[in-house]
């Protein structure tokens, strides 16, 4: 049998073994374009999470829009009723009961008292609007028993069955006039003697909600901030006061000696413009013109030098203000208290997103090799 004819019978070593490798390498290079599928998709995902934030950690509290009944310091559906020099500040509101006894003693240093009336319905309504929407906020943190002790950033915080006071919760705002403040009492509200809601770091009376499914009560001397969303009754024991308004949906409000006042929010500060000093040059001429000086941001342009005198002129050099500039506090707050932190945790999606993009491009050059081999 010549050569020829053998070599044709019997494909070459070469020839086997690229025949072998083949499926093998399809199959790798398949993972390969797999892999680089799956880290592309995974590292714009968790970029664009990092970039945008996470919505439930991100997003800030809404407040709880009253109504027309953010007006009222004390409004009520059966009755109010005060013993003692009681001071409100406030709109007072009667819906649809009728009877109001105490005033005086007690009295209204600002505002109108409407019973049973269209401006009292009204306020009833928005109020029960209010605090459905109150109600059910979410995302919330589950907190149980006393808050006495602890120190809250903003958010929603919920209890199934009663929020209860004893000592001092503090209330931070982590720099943030707008922070917003909600607590959904499951029953009751109860606060112990002496209480107190402490407010810090920006956070204001305004923004604090206390929606409550049946009665609040609040603790001799107690010093309460917030607006109280009663769906029964409040009861103020003597020499508590509110930095807030005690608002019933359909029970009593019944008061002793206590100062009751409707909380403003304050603005934040406008941003802080500061001015260089600027000298004016000698003037020509002892002619008296009128200078016009335009501040936008922090620029101070001078139109024309003035002089003054009677004789000659004398150059002018402006005095630059005294400016202080104030920083305000970054939002967020170190990890206190049942609240957490007011921090967004998307920082944590960088490192596996900037992970997953290199894996892919790992992936991509393998991909390239294999397609070479081929």
């Amino acid at each position: 049998m010549s050569t020829t004819a053998r070599s044709s019978n019997h494909p070459s070593s070469n020839t086997v073994n690229a025949t072998r490798r083949v499926p093998g390498l399809r199959s790798f290079s398949r993972t390969l374009r797999l892999s680089f599928g799956t880290m592309l998709v995974t590292g714009i995902a968790f970029i664009t999470l990092a970039a945008f934030g996470a919505p439930s950690a991100m997003a800030a509290t809404a407040t709880v829009n009253l109504g027309t009944a953010s007006s009222f310091a004390v409004l009520a559906g059966s009755a109010i009723t005060n013993t003692g020099p009681t001071t409100i500040s406030g709109n007072i509101g009667l819906s649809p009961g009728t009877a109001i006894t105490g005033f005086p003693p007690g009295s209204q240093s600002t505002g109108s008292t409407y019973v049973a009336n269209g401006v009292a319905l009204t306020a009833e309504n928005d109020l029960g609007t209010a605090s459905v929407d109150a109600a059910s906020r979410t995302p919330f943190v589950t907190v149980a028993g006393d808050l006495g002790g602890s120190t809250l950033v903003s958010g929603v915080y919920q209890c199934t069955s009663s929020i209860g006071l004893t000592g001092t919760v503090t209330l931070n705002g982590a720099g943030d006039p707008d922070s917003v403040f909600i607590f959904e009492a499951g029953s009751t509200l109860t606060t112990a003697s002496a209480s107190s809601v402490v407010l810090e770091n920006g956070a204001q009376a305004c923004n604090v909600f206390w929606q409550v499914g049946s009665s609040a009560t609040l603790g001799t001397t107690s010093d309460f901030a917030g607006s109280i969303l009663a769906t029964t009754s409040i009861t103020l024991n003597t020499g508590a006061t509110v930095n807030g308004r005690a608002l019933a949906i359909n029970g009593a409000v019944t008061m002793d000696d206590n100062t009751i006042t409707v909380p403003t929010c304050l603005l934040a500060p406008p941003p802080v413009v500061t001015t260089t000093p600027t000298t004016v040059a000698p003037a020509t001429t002892t002619s008296t013109t009128a200078v016009t000086t335009a501040t936008t941001a922090a620029t101070t342009t001078t139109t024309t030098p003035i002089t003054t005198g009677t004789s000659g002129g004398t150059p002018v050099t402006p005095l630059a203000s005294s400016v202080t500039t104030t920083t305000p506090l970054p939002i967020g707050a170190p990890d206190t208290g049942a609240g957490g932190s007011a921090r967004s945790a998307s920082f944590l999606f960088w490192p596996i997103g900037l992970s997953a993009l290199g894996l892919a491009g790992i992936s991509g050059v393998l991909i390239v090799r294999a397609r070479r081999i081929r």
